[in-house]
């Protein structure tokens, strides 16, 4: 299951462990993987948790994007 948290106008979709042999690699791809089914997918890296996120600009209530 995936987690879905909002932050700063964003929804991050998955975490990725930057400290993983790949690097960033996996968010990257899974990244990919959702900008090929139309979602405008990006990829941040939070140092707090040294991590790499995969982020959409976050919607309102009436699915509107926050950023539009």
């Amino acid at each position: 299951m995936v987690e879905v948290v909002t932050v700063m106008g964003a929804k991050v979709l998955e975490r990725f462990p930057a400290g993983s042999p790949r690097g960033s690699w996996p968010a990257e791809e899974f990244a990919a993987r959702r900008r090929a089914e139309g979602e405008p997918a990006t990829v941040v890296m939070d140092l707090e948790t040294d991590a790499f996120l995969v982020v959409v600009p976050a919607r309102d209530e009436d699915g509107v994007r926050a950023d539009a």
